[in-house]
């Protein structure tokens, strides 16, 4: 019976998972160590982790891939491999492949032209995909501009219209998943109107309790919150938790301690673009928050806050 190959998963996937010999080669115990997980965001402990054969880095199970840890040299390992198909040898190589198109009708509808034979070879269109005898070769003969293109260039065609289409409704899908949330927040924390004050201090109270933050702000100066990452966009470790911080503070810090806490990947500092900025949502008012906003102004104890990725600055994604 033939021995599976060493090298099988190797080529299929851009982590390899590691033995406790090769943990073993760089100088540690598997049995007694083990090995931590190199994304920022995670330092887990694996006594068997991955190796990115892109960037060399080991990683836990949950950040084996290429995109689970943001990895720093992202596609080397794909690029290596396409190198090494494109220099094997293809099955017909040395033999004189035929350049002429199939034996079929002119694509031009008033034609009854065969084309693909070897009086008449055909030409074949690059801008609608399609072939055509010598006398309606040319775009303008043919019509070309007013065709759709078939094929992989239809295909092309259609997805970047899905792309252009997301884009124009991603603000309303964000406007009704706003509406669903701010609606959710009003069966848990109604407000003072439709629920006793009583009631609204015990839930705080409970809060209090359970909410983790920084020992050293003090009693008077903390505003608790609830705290979730939308898991579309933000992909948190933790998808949410229950905080305290300082009414002092800006929401921006805030943002920087609630993507440490719920483990969520938070380049605002390093990236321009919207699409990769983390912002904060406040349920209860319905709205994005902005960056230098004081808690102590925006937010009160028992409100909820939701972390988003790509949904673009303020105004308001829920009219009021």
């Amino acid at each position: 019976m033939a021995s599976p190959n060493p090298n099988s998963e190797k080529d299929e996937t851009s982590y390899l998972k590691m033995s406790s010999a090769d943990v073993e080669s760089r100088g540690t115990d598997a049995a007694l160590i083990g090995s931590h997980c190199q994304y920022s965001y995670c330092n887990q402990l694996d006594f068997l982790p991955f190796q990115c054969q892109s960037c060399n880095k080991t990683f836990c199970l949950d950040h084996r891939t290429e995109d689970g840890h943001a990895c720093t040299n992202p596609g080397a390992w794909a690029a290596r491999k396409r190198e090494a198909e494109l220099a094997k040898h293809s099955a017909g190589e040395g033999r004189r492949m035929r350049d002429l198109v199939a034996q079929k009708p002119c694509a031009d509808e008033g034609c009854k032209t065969t084309i693909g034979t070897a009086l008449v070879p055909g030409v074949h269109c690059a801008g609608c995909n399609r072939d055509y005898c010598l006398k309606h070769r040319l775009g303008e003969d043919h019509a070309c501009s007013s065709k759709t293109p078939i094929g992989a260039r239809a295909a092309r065609a259609a997805q970047a219209a899905a792309v252009a289409d997301g884009a124009k409704s991603a603000l309303e899908r964000f406007r009704l998943w706003g509406q669903a949330k701010k609606q959710q927040a009003k069966v848990t924390f109604a407000s003072p109107g439709t629920k006793s004050k009583a009631a609204q201090m015990v839930a705080v109270n409970n809060l209090k309790k359970t909410a983790k933050g920084d020992a050293k702000i003090a009693p008077e100066k903390r505003v608790y919150l609830y705290v979730e990452a939308e898991a579309a966009t933000a992909r948190a470790k933790l998808p949410k938790g229950e905080f305290f911080y300082s009414q002092d503070w800006v929401v921006g810090r805030m943002l920087d301690a609630a993507a440490r806490s719920l483990q969520v990947q938070n380049i605002n500092n390093q990236s321009n673009s919207e699409e990769d900025k983390l912002r904060v949502f406040h349920v209860e008012g319905g709205r994005m928050l902005e960056f230098s906003d004081k808690l102590g102004t925006v937010l009160q104890s028992g409100n909820t806050v939701v972390l988003l990725r790509g949904v673009g600055p303020p105004p308001d994604l829920i009219e009021t």
